[in-house]
C-alpha cells in the first residue's frame, strides 16, 4: 500500500467517525464592501491619467492610440480591460505595466477622472452636447463655431489652468487656449481630437484636454486599500436591542470555496479538494464539523498565553516560504479561533536566540522594541501608521522609475541597489562665503582687544565640561557675524541694534559691518545719507577706534524715527555734538579723505553674490530672510553659537585645531566655503533632463532627430557631444588619461553672440583649474543658422570634429576671446587663428563642409527639450538645467566653482567611486556618472535610506528569493505575528509579491510573557493586485472583506480603518453592526460603506504674531455655490479640515467678522498662484491633502479680537446658509432673539440599542420642554436606519435637527476602541463641531429620561465657568466600594472638590473657546492618552482631571438622578433619570429601564408605532420613492 494510499484511508476513515450532522445552517458571515459617492469612471481613462504621471507625451500617445475603442473590442468588461493593458504595453515596461493593473484594481484615477468631471460640472456643459469645448468662456459643441470663437478670442480673459491638465505640446504662451472636454474612446472623440490637433500643430491655439463623460455609469466604484476589524466585544453589560431585525439581504455570490490556504485544524482543504474531488461532499461535511469545534473560543489560562507570540512565529517559520505569509495572514487575521491551537506549538531554542540577538540590533539601529514593526522598501521606511497603500503605490512607483532607468543605462542588478542606497539628494547644508575681506570693517577683536583680556585663551578650555546651553567666553574668534548693509533701509537701525546688544553685553562673537552705499564719486556725504555715514564711520575709526565709531552710528540710527530712514541731517547733529571742534563739511563733503572700503563694500557685496540686502552672516553664513527678523535673529545666533561649539569640539578633540592656529582661516578653508553664492544654484527647485536611455542615434542626421522623443534626443546629443577637458580633450577615438570625471558641464548659447562666448570663456577658464571636469558645448543660435551667422560654432565644431585634444582646446579658447571675434566680423579668416601643431588642411575641409545638421539638431534640442527661447544661454550641469539666464546674468567662473563643489559634496564622488567598480572605459563612465546623477538627483526628495546589514535570518526569518536577472525590490519587514500591524502587513506584502520582483525578509520580533489574549479581533485588508473577473467576461462585484466562517457565539462589532483623509458612512444594512450575534442571523451581515468625503487639512497662521488665529473660518465651494462647507481654526497647530470630494474648490475666508478682520497672506500646498485671492485647491486624488495658509490682520483692524464674551449683534449674518452635513430641517438660522429661544441638545449613540434610547431621550424632552428645540447628533456612528427615520420623527414632533462630523485629526493621539472614541467625540471637540452662532448646548446621554422643562438647565447661571457638570450622588451608601474617586488618585487631585458625571452637562460655548478650553482639554488629552492605564472613563476623567485649568460648575444634584449611585428618597425629586450601569448586578440596560422609570415602556411603544408607519407608507411607496420629508439617496 502505497503512502497515497494510506492517505486516503485515514481520509476516510476520518470522515466515517464524523458525527451526524443535521442540516443547520451553512457558514455565517460578515462582508464588507467600501464603494465611492461617484458614479464609476471608465479604466480608459484612469489608465491614461497614470500615463500623464509618467509623462504628458505618454498620455498623449496614448490618447493618440485610443480614440475611438468602440468597435475594437467585443462587449466584455474583460475584453475592454485586456484592450488598455495591450495599448498600454506599448508604451510601458513590464514592471510599469504592472503598476498599471495595480493602479486599475485599486481605482486610485479615479479621483483625478472625476475631478475634472467636477469641473465640467462647473462650466456647466451646452445642453445635448456629449462633448464640447471652452474658448476663454464661451462654449458649444458646434465645430464650425471653432474658428469664429478662437478669433474673438482675446478679447476675454484666459481661463485658469490647472497643474493637473493635460496640454498638449506647443510653446506660443500669447495664442487662444481652447478646453475640449469629452471622453477619450467615445465615437465622437475622434472628430473633436482631430480638429484641435490641426489648430495646435499650426501653433493657433494651446490644446488642453479634460475628461467628461456625458452619460456617467449607473455604477459605483469599489475601493479597496483599508481594512476591516471586527472586535469581540466586552458583553460585561448586555447592551443588544431585542428589535427584530426586518428583512436581511445576502449576497450569495461571496460564498467562495476557492481559497488556496482553506486550512481547518492541519487540514489542507484546497489541496484535499483537488486530490479527492470524488469525496467533495463528505470533504464539507468535514469541514464544517471541524470548524464548529474550533470556533468555540473558550477562554485560554494565563501560563498558556505567556509565548502565543513566540508560537505563532514558530509555526510561519515552520511553513515552507512560499505558503509563510499565506499562514501569517490566516493566523493573524484569525488569531482569536487559532489561539488554542497555537498553543500546542513547540518553539525551537535557535529562533528564540536568533531573535534575542537580532532584537538588540532592532533596537539599537531602528529604535524598535520587541513587538514594534517596521517596513523598508529599497531601504526607503514606510510608516505603517500613517502611509496608507496609496503613498506605498506612489514609492513602489518611483523607485521603479529610478531601478529600470538604471536598467536602461544597461548597469547589472546587483549594482543597481548599491546605487540606490547612494544618498545624492541636495543637501541643504549651508554654503558661506569668505568674510576675510578688507571690505569688512571688525568693530572687535576676541583675540586683542583688552576687554576680553581676562578670558582664557586656549582652545583647550573647549573641552571643559559646563552646563548645558552655556556660552563659553574664550578669547578666539570662533563666532563672527558679519552684517551687509545699505543705511538707509529702513531696517538698518533694528539689525544694528540687535548687533549693539550682542557686544554690549561680552557675547563671545566677532562683529563685521559692511557698508554698501552709492559708488558714484560725484555723489558725497552732505547729499546722500549712505556715503555721510560711511565717512563719518571712517573718520571716527582713525581718530579714536572702532568701537567708538560703532558707538557713534548707532546713537545717529537712535534719532531715527521707527520705520523711518536715516537722512543726513542725523548724521551731521551727531558728529557736531561728538566733535564740537570739526568742520563737519571736511568730513562729509566733497574734499573728504574718509572714502576707505566705499567702493570694496559694493564689491564684496557684489561678487559673494549673497542676495538682496540687508545681509546677516554667521561665519560666512547667510541667514534666511524669516531670520533677520529682530527676536528671531538673536535666538537664531545664540543657537548657531551653541550648535558651532560643539563642531569646534571635535575638531580639538580630533587634534584637528590647536591654541596657535588661525580659527578664522580654519573655519574659511571647510568644503562649504565657496567664493559666491548664487541663488539659481542652490535653490532647491531644480529640473533635470532625463538621460535615463541608451540607443545609437546622433545629431547629424537632423532628418531623425527630429522625430525622436524627448528622452531619446537628450541621449542623441550625449551620444554626439565631443568634451574639453584639463589635461587635453579626449574624442571618442584616443584616451589621454584613465581618469573618470565625474562633473559633466554642457554650455548652451549663442558663441556667435559676446554673451554666449563669455559664457564659454569662463567656462573654460574654469575648466582649466579642475581635474573633474568635462566641458560640452550646444548652440542655441539667435536666429536660423546661415553661413554668416554661424561661423564661430562652426569653427568651434570643426576643430572639435578634427584636432587634437590640447590642440583643439586652445584654439577654442582662441575663439571665445573678444578680439578674435572683431577680427572675424570684419573679414578676417578662421584659419588666421589656428594654433601651432592644427592640421589646418583637415580643419578647413570640416569647416567648410555643407551640412549644418549638428546646428539644426542643436537648435531643435534647445527650444524643445532645454525649453530655451533663441539665443538664450544655459548651463547644465550633470543633467541639472540652470536657465534660461537672463539677458546680463552673471554667470562667471566663480559660479562653475560652486556648481562643482555642490556636485562633488552631494553625489559626484560616490557615484563615481561605484561606476569605477564596474570597469567600463572612461568615457562611457563618465557619461555614466553623469547619466546617473541626473536620474538619482531628479527623484522627489524622500527620506534617507537605511542600510541595513541585518543580523541573522537563518531561523526566525520568512526569506522570498527574486526571480534572477530581473530588477528587483529590495524589502525588509519587522513584525510580531500577533499584532495589529502583522493583520495589515501579511496582506499587504502578499500584493506587493505578487505585483512586483521582490527580495523579501520578515523578520519575526517577538514579545515575551503576555498576559493577555495579545489580539481580540479579526481583520481583513482588502487588497487586489489586479482586476478580477467573473466566468462571463464582467467585472466581479469589487473587491470586499470576508469574515467567513466565524465562531457565532461571540458578540462582535464592526470597524473600518481607512487612510486619513477618507470619511466613510455605513449605508444600507438592517443589522446593527456595532453588536453583530451571529447566532441570530441567517447566513451573512452585508455591510455597505460609502466614502462621504475626502477631507481637505490645513494648518493656518497669523503672519505678524505667528499664533493660530483661533475662531477662524475657511468656506469651501465652487464659483455658482461658494459656501458648500465652513470650519473654524483650532488653536492647536492652527488645525483646521474641510470635507470636500475630487474636483476643484474654492477656499475664502468666511464672509462677516474673519474676512472683516483678517485677510489672506500667501499659502502653501494649493493650486493657485501665490498672489491669488481666491484659493484654489483641486483634490485628484485619495492620498492625504494638507494646506498650510498664513492671514494678516487687516491694518484698521489690529486690535480686534475674533472671539469675544460681549454679544454681537447679528452674529447669524454670517452663517446664512448652514449646510454643515445637513439632512433635514430648517435651512436658514432665525434672527437673533429668535435663536436664542432654540434649546440645542447634543447626543451620541452608536448601535441599534442605544439609539432606540436616543429615540425616547428625544421624546421625553419634547413632552416636556415647550420652547423649540434642535438636536444635534455625531453622524460617525449613527445606522442607516436611524439617519433614515429621524426626518419622520422630526416632522411628527416638530424639531429641528442637524448631524454634525469631524475626523479625529491624524496629530491627536488615536483612540483604537470604538467605544473610547465615541467618548473622545463627547469631549474633545466641542469648539470646532458647532458653528460660532451656536452660543450653548446642553449634552445629554442616550440613555437618559427626562421629566422637566430644559429651559430651565439652559438658562442656569455658570457663573462665569465654561460649562457645567453634575456631581456624582453619594446617598447610597451600599455602593460605597465602587467610588473609586474617593481615594487614592482622584482624591488627592480632587483635594475635597466633586467628581462629576459626564451624562449630562451645559457648555457656554462662547467662554468655553474664549478660554480655549477645547485646546487645553486636546493638550491634556495628548499628555495623558500616550499612557494606556490613565483616562479609563475617557469623556469623565478628562474635565475632572482639568478642573483646576478649566473650572466645572457643579449642577445641582436633582439633574441627574441614576439608581446605582442616589438613594430612592431623592427619586421623586429628580429632572433627569439615567440609565446608569450598576457594577454590582450587572442588569441588563433594556431591563432597568423599564423597572426604573415608569413611562419608558409607553414612550417605546409611541416611537414603535411611529415606525411601524413609516414602514407601511414605505412599502406603499416603495416603487414611486416619494413622500418622503427628507432628500434621501436615489439610487442611480
Amino acid at each position: 500500500m502505497g503512502p497515497r494510499m494510506w492517505q486516503h484511508c485515514a481520509l476516510l476513515l476520518s470522515l466515517s467517525l464524523l458525527p451526524v450532522v443535521s442540516g443547520g445552517a451553512d457558514s455565517k458571515g460578515v462582508t464588507t464592501s467600501l464603494t465611492t459617492k461617484w458614479a464609476s469612471t471608465p479604466l480608459l481613462l484612469e489608465a491614461s491619467e497614470f500615463l500623464a504621471e509618467e509623462s504628458q507625451e505618454m498620455f498623449w500617445d496614448f490618447v493618440e492610440a485610443n480614440q475611438n475603442i468602440k468597435g475594437e473590442h467585443d462587449d466584455t468588461d474583460q475584453a475592454y480591460y485586456d484592450l488598455i493593458v495591450k495599448r498600454a504595453s506599448a508604451l510601458l515596461s513590464t514592471v510599469q505595466l504592472n503598476m498599471l493593473k495595480f493602479s486599475l484594481s485599486l481605482r486610485a484615477y479615479s479621483a483625478t477622472v472625476h475631478s475634472f468631471q467636477q469641473i465640467a460640472s462647473n462650466e456647466p456643459p451646452p445642453s445635448g452636447c456629449s462633448a464640447f469645448f471652452n474658448v476663454h468662456g464661451e462654449k458649444s459643441c458646434d465645430t464650425e463655431k471653432l474658428t469664429a470663437l478662437m478669433e474673438t478670442a482675446a478679447e476675454r480673459p484666459k481661463p485658469y489652468l490647472f497643474k493637473s491638465d493635460h496640454r498638449f505640446p506647443g510653446s506660443n504662451p500669447d495664442i487662444p487656449v481652447v478646453i475640449l472636454y469629452a471622453e477619450i474612446g467615445s465615437s465622437e472623440f475622434t472628430m473633436f481630437h482631430q480638429l484641435m490637433l490641426s489648430k495646435a500643430n499650426k501653433g493657433l491655439a494651446t490644446y488642453v484636454l479634460r475628461h467628461y463623460l456625458a452619460s456617467p455609469s449607473s455604477r459605483r466604484v469599489y475601493l479597496s486599500g483599508y481594512g476591516v476589524e471586527l472586535a469581540i466585544k466586552n458583553q460585561e453589560y448586555k447592551a443588544k436591542d431585542d428589535t427584530q431585525v426586518q428583512g436581511a439581504e445576502v449576497n450569495a455570490t461571496l460564498m467562495g470555496e476557492n481559497d488556496p490556504v482553506d486550512e481547518v485544524q492541519g487540514f489542507l482543504f484546497g489541496k484535499l479538494k483537488t486530490l479527492y474531488p470524488e469525496l467533495k461532499e463528505q470533504l464539507k461535511e468535514l469541514r464544517k464539523h471541524l470548524v464548529e469545534s474550533t470556533n468555540e473560543m473558550a477562554p485560554l489560562k494565563v501560563w498558556q498565553m505567556q509565548d502565543l507570540s513566540f508560537q505563532t512565529a514558530a509555526r510561519i517559520l515552520a511553513a515552507p516560504s512560499s505558503d509563510a505569509l499565506n499562514v501569517m495572514r490566516d493566523l493573524s487575521q484569525n488569531f482569536p479561533t487559532k489561539a488554542r491551537s497555537i498553543t500546542k506549538t513547540v518553539v525551537s531554542s535557535e529562533i528564540r536566540k536568533e531573535m534575542e540577538e537580532n532584537q538588540k540590533f532592532f533596537k539599537g539601529t531602528l529604535g524598535l522594541q520587541p513587538g514594534d514593526s517596521a517596513l523598508f522598501i529599497n531601504g526607503l521606511h514606510i510608516d505603517l501608521d500613517t502611509q496608507d497603500i496609496f503613498s506605498v503605490f506612489e514609492v513602489l512607483r518611483s523607485e521603479a522609475r529610478v531601478m529600470e532607468g538604471l536598467r536602461s543605462l544597461l548597469i547589472e542588478t546587483p549594482f543597481i541597489h548599491d546605487i540606490l542606497k547612494l544618498n545624492v539628494q541636495p543637501s541643504d547644508s549651508d554654503y558661506a562665503v569668505d568674510i576675510r575681506n578688507p571690505a569688512v570693517n571688525w568693530i572687535n577683536n576676541l583675540e586683542t582687544d583688552s576687554r576680553y583680556g581676562s578670558w582664557p585663551y586656549s582652545v583647550q578650555e573647549l573641552l571643559r565640561p559646563t552646563f548645558p546651553g552655556v556660552v563659553r567666553q574664550i578669547r578666539k574668534n570662533f563666532h563672527n557675524l558679519v552684517v551687509i548693509l545699505d543705511p538707509t533701509h529702513e531696517s538698518s537701525a533694528e539689525l544694528l541694534n540687535v548687533a549693539e546688544m550682542f557686544y554690549s553685553n561680552n557675547i563671545p562673537l566677532r562683529i563685521g559691518l559692511v557698508f554698501v552705499v552709492s559708488d558714484v564719486d560725484e555723489i558725497d556725504g552732505m547729499e546722500d545719507a549712505g556715503v555721510a555715514l560711511l565717512r563719518a564711520f571712517n573718520y571716527i575709526t582713525e581718530e579714536l577706534d572702532a568701537p567708538a565709531a560703532f558707538d557713534t552710528i548707532i546713537s545717529m540710527f537712535n534719532r531715527v524715527p521707527s520705520g523711518g530712514k536715516l537722512s543726513v541731517g542725523d548724521v551731521v547733529k551727531v558728529l557736531e555734538k561728538k566733535f564740537p571742534y570739526v568742520e563737519v563739511g571736511s568730513i562729509l563733503g566733497p574734499d573728504s579723505t574718509y572714502d576707505d572700503n566705499r567702493k570694496e563694500g559694493r564689491g564684496y557685496y557684489m561678487q559673494t553674490g549673497v542676495g538682496p540686502l540687508p545681509v546677516v552672516m554667521y561665519n560666512g553664513m547667510p541667514y534666511q530672510r524669516e531670520q533677520l527678523d529682530p527676536e528671531e535673529l538673536e535666538t537664531v545666533t545664540m543657537n548657531k553659537i551653541l550648535e558651532t561649539t560643539s563642531f569646534y569640539q571635535r575638531a580639538v578633540y580630533m587634534g584637528e585645531l590647536a591654541t596657535d592656529q588661525d580659527v578664522v582661516d580654519f573655519i574659511m578653508t571647510q568644503p562649504n566655503v565657496v567664493p559666491r553664492i548664487n541663488p539659481r544654484i542652490l535653490s532647491t527647485a531644480r529640473t533635470y533632463l532625463d538621460l535615463s536611455n541608451t540607443n545609437n542615434h546622433f545629431i547629424d542626421q537632423y532628418a531623425r532627430f527630429l522625430f525622436l522623443d524627448s528622452r531619446e534626443k537628450s541621449t542623441a546629443v550625449a551620444n554626439s557631444m565631443n568634451y574639453m577637458t584639463k589635461k587635453g580633450m579626449a574624442p571618442k577615438d584616443h584616451h589621454d588619461d584613465g581618469y573618470i570625471r565625474p562633473v559633466t558641464f554642457w554650455v548652451a548659447g549663442d558663441f556667435d553672440q559676446p554673451s554666449g562666448r563669455q559664457l564659454l570663456y569662463d567656462a573654460i577658464r574654469h575648466m582649466k583649474t579642475s581635474n573633474n571636469v568635462r566641458l560640452g558645448l550646444i548652440n542655441n543660435p539667435s536666429d536660423s543658422p546661415s553661413e554668416e551667422n554661424s561661423r564661430v560654432a562652426r569653427a568651434i565644431w570643426a576643430a572639435m570634429q578634427t584636432q587634437t585634444a590640447n590642440n583643439a582646446k586652445n584654439y577654442i579658447t582662441k575663439l571665445a576671446k573678444e578680439e578674435t571675434a572683431k577680427a572675424l566680423e570684419t573679414g578676417a579668416e578662421v584659419t588666421q587663428f589656428t594654433v601651432g601643431g592644427m592640421d589646418v588642411a583637415l580643419f578647413k575641409s570640416a569647416f567648410e563642409g555643407p551640412k549644418f545638421d549638428f546646428l539644426l539638431s542643436h537648435t531643435v534640442y534647445c527650444r524643445d527639450v532645454l525649453k530655451l527661447g533663441k539665443g538664450q544661454r544655459a548651463v547644465i550641469s550633470n543633467g541639472r538645467i540652470i536657465g534660461p539666464l537672463e539677458d546680463g546674468e552673471v554667470f562667471n567662473q566663480d559660479d562653475f566653482l560652486l556648481l562643482e563643489s555642490i556636485i562633488l559634496k552631494t553625489s559626484g564622488e560616490r557615484i563615481k567611486s561605484k561606476v569605477q567598480q564596474f570597469g567600463v572605459e572612461e568615457d562611457r563612465a563618465s557619461d555614466l556618472v553623469m547619466k546617473i546623477d541626473s536620474l538619482l538627483s531628479s527623484q522627489p526628495k524622500g527620506e534617507a535610506r537605511i542600510e541595513h546589514a541585518f543580523a541573522d535570518d537563518q531561523y526566525s526569518a520568512v526569506k522570498i528569493r527574486p526571480t534572477e536577472g530581473d530588477v528587483y525590490f529590495d524589502m525588509v519587514a519587522v513584525v510580531d505575528p500577533v499584532t495589529r500591524d502583522a493583520q495589515k502587513l501579511a496582506p499587504l506584502l502578499l500584493v506587493l509579491k505578487k505585483l512586483v520582483n521582490v527580495n523579501l525578509r520578515v523578520f519575526m520580533n517577538c514579545q515575551s510573557k503576555l498576559s493577555d489574549l495579545p489580539l481580540k479581533s479579526f481583520y481583513r485588508y482588502v487588497l487586489e493586485p489586479e482586476v478580477l473577473f467573473q466566468t462571463d467576461g464582467s467585472f466581479s462585484p469589487g473587491p470586499l472583506a470576508k469574515f467567513l466562517d466565524m465562531p457565532q457565539t461571540p458578540l462582535f462589532t464592526l470597524n473600518l480603518n481607512t487612510p486619513e483623509s477618507w470619511m466613510v458612512e455605513s449605508v444600507r444594512t438592517r443589522y446593527d453592526l456595532d453588536n453583530i450575534y451571529l447566532e441570530e442571523v441567517d447566513s451573512i451581515v452585508a455591510a455597505e460603506y460609502e466614502l462621504e468625503h475626502l477631507l481637505l487639512e490645513g494648518h493656518c497662521f497669523d503672519v505678524s504674531t505667528g499664533q493660530p488665529p483661533r475662531g477662524l473660518q475657511f468656506t469651501l465651494g465652487t464659483p455658482s455655490d461658494p459656501v458648500i462647507v465652513d470650519t473654524i481654526v483650532m488653536a492647536n497647530l492652527g488645525y483646521f479640515q474641510l470635507k470636500a470630494n475630487p474636483g476643484a474648490w474654492i477656499l475664502k475666508l468666511r464672509k462677516g467678522r474673519s474676512d472683516e478682520i483678517y485677510k489672506i497672506y500667501s499659502h502653501d500646498g494649493t493650486d493657485s498662484p501665490a498672489d491669488a485671492d481666491d484659493l484654489i485647491v483641486v483634490l485628484n486624488n485619495f492620498k492625504s491633502r494638507i494646506i498650510k495658509v498664513k492671514v494678516q490682520k487687516r491694518p484698521e483692524k489690529f486690535s480686534e479680537e475674533l472671539l469675544s464674551d460681549g454679544t454681537q449683534e447679528n452674529d447669524s449674518g454670517f452663517w446664512e446658509s448652514l449646510t454643515r452635513g445637513f439632512t433635514g430641517g430648517v435651512k436658514t438660522e432665525e434672527s437673533k432673539q429668535e435663536k436664542d429661544d432654540v434649546i440645542n441638545i447634543f447626543s451620541v449613540a452608536s448601535g441599534h440599542l442605544y439609539e432606540r434610547f436616543l429615540r425616547i431621550m428625544m421624546l421625553s424632552v419634547l413632552k416636556n420642554t415647550k420652547t423649540p428645540v434642535k438636536f444635534w447628533f455625531l453622524k460617525n456612528y449613527l445606522s442607516p436606519a436611524f439617519k433614515e427615520f429621524i426626518p419622520y420623527m422630526a416632522e411628527q414632533y416638530g424639531f429641528q435637527y442637524e448631524l454634525v462630523q469631524y475626523k479625529w485629526p491624524r496629530w491627536l493621539h488615536q483612540q483604537t476602541e470604538k467605544q473610547r472614541i465615541i467618548w473622545g467625540y463627547k469631549i474633545l471637540f466641542l469648539d470646532v463641531l458647532f458653528p460660532l452662532s451656536v452660543d450653548k448646548f446642553l449634552f445629554v446621554d442616550a440613555d437618559q429620561i427626562v421629566r422637566t422643562d430644559l429651559k430651565e438647565l439652559r438658562d442656569f447661571d455658570l457663573e462665569g465657568a465654561p460649562y457645567g457638570y453634575t456631581p456624582f450622588c453619594e446617598s447610597r451608601r451600599e455602593m460605597d466600594g465602587f467610588r473609586f474617586w474617593k481615594s487614592g488618585y482622584w482624591a488627592s487631585h480632587l483635594a475635597g472638590r466633586k467628581y462629576h458625571i459626564s451624562a449630562l452637562y451645559v457648555v457656554d460655548l462662547k467662554k468655553f473657546r474664549k478660554i480655549a478650553a477645547g485646546d487645553r482639554l486636546r493638550g491634556q488629552y495628548q499628555g495623558l492618552s500616550q499612557d494606556p492605564n490613565s483616562l479609563s472613563n475617557l469623556d469623565q476623567d478628562l474635565p475632572n482631571n482639568m478642573i483646576h485649568q478649566v473650572p466645572i460648575k457643579s449642577l445641582p444634584q436633582e439633574w441627574l438622578w441614576c439608581e446605582t449611585w442616589c438613594d430612592d428618597n431623592s427619586k421623586k425629586k429628580a429632572k433627569t433619570i439615567d440609565l446608569c450601569n450598576n457594577p454590582q448586578t450587572k442588569e441588563p440596560k433594556l431591563q432597568a429601564a423599564v423597572r426604573i422609570v415608569a413611562e419608558w415602556s409607553d414612550y417605546d411603544q409611541e416611537i414603535k408605532r411611529l415606525q411601524n408607519r413609516v414602514q407601511e407608507r414605505g412599502a406603499e411607496n416603495h416603487t414611486t420613492q416619494k413622500d418622503k420629508p427628507d432628500d434621501t439617496r436615489i439610487e442611480l
